[in-house]
């Protein structure tokens, strides 16, 4: 089976067209080696997977006949990766979650609420006077 069709099929990726265009982009390594997208691919290759700023790394275990439901994915590929990308990969959606550029539009509901809050509380220096 080819790598691209099998990255979509065990749900890697969304479409067939994004697998291949990521194995073009050589986000996709096979044993270690830049590949096509037409590489076929066998049991027990490794596979080490560029998404999303952190490398996932599978072993195949067998070739699906087609794209499978998300839950019999595992029955395909053994998920290899090391603990320590997936904490990078909590990290980064961490800091994304709380990181708002200055001046990038209108404060969120909640933004708005903290500032509120903010200039409601009373400071130190009005209690004692």
């Amino acid at each position: 089976m080819r790598v691209d069709k099998y990255l979509w099929c065990i749900r890697y990726f969304k479409t067939r067209s994004i697998a291949t265009k990521a194995c073009k982009e050589g986000k996709v390594r096979v044993n270690g080696d830049l590949i096509k997208p037409s590489r076929e691919i066998y049991p027990t290759d490794k596979i080490t997977v560029r998404k999303n700023q952190v490398n996932y790394e599978l072993i195949v275990l067998d070739t699906p006949k087609s794209r499978l439901g998300a839950k019999l994915v595992d029955i395909y590929r053994k998920d290899v990766t090391p603990a320590e990308a997936l904490q990078k990969l909590d990290l980064l959606n961490y800091s994304k979650d709380y990181y708002r550029k200055k001046g990038a539009g209108r404060p969120t509901k909640k933004d708005r609420r903290d500032i509120d809050d903010w200039f409601d509380e009373p400071s130190d220096n009005d209690s004692e006077e």
